[in-house]
């Protein structure tokens, strides 16, 4: 079974930073696409930034130039460095794993940012 466990969420000021990460457990990691959704209160999931088996990445417009994706496949764990963060930044992260039709998401980690 497929887990993924998030970590570094926390409150912190406006223009902070947070490092987030995703460990994954079992085999296949490195060729899984890898990516960080978040959910603001009262709005839908969103993606934030995504990274494939060959560390090509991608990042929503709001997060460009603030956020940086990155992997190590050797420890199974993808991370989510996050500067300059606005009270907009606010929501619950969400790490996700994806290979073909097989999908899995983790259990959260809230970063609250305070003006």
């Amino acid at each position: 079974q497929v887990q993924l466990v998030e970590s570094g969420g926390g409150l912190v000021q406006a223009g902070g930073s947070l490092r987030l990460s995703c460990a994954k457990s079992g085999t296949i990691f490195s060729v899984m696409i890898m990516a960080w959704y978040r959910q603001a209160p009262g709005k839908q999931r969103e993606l934030v930034a995504s990274i494939d088996s060959g560390g090509s990445t991608n990042y929503a417009d709001s997060v460009k130039g603030r956020f940086t994706i990155s992997r190590d496949n050797a420890k199974n764990t993808v991370y989510l460095q996050m500067s300059s963060l606005k009270p907009e930044d606010t929501a619950v992260y969400y790490c996700n794993a994806t290979l073909l039709d097989l999908t899995c998401w983790g259990q959260g980690t809230q970063v609250a940012v305070s003006s």
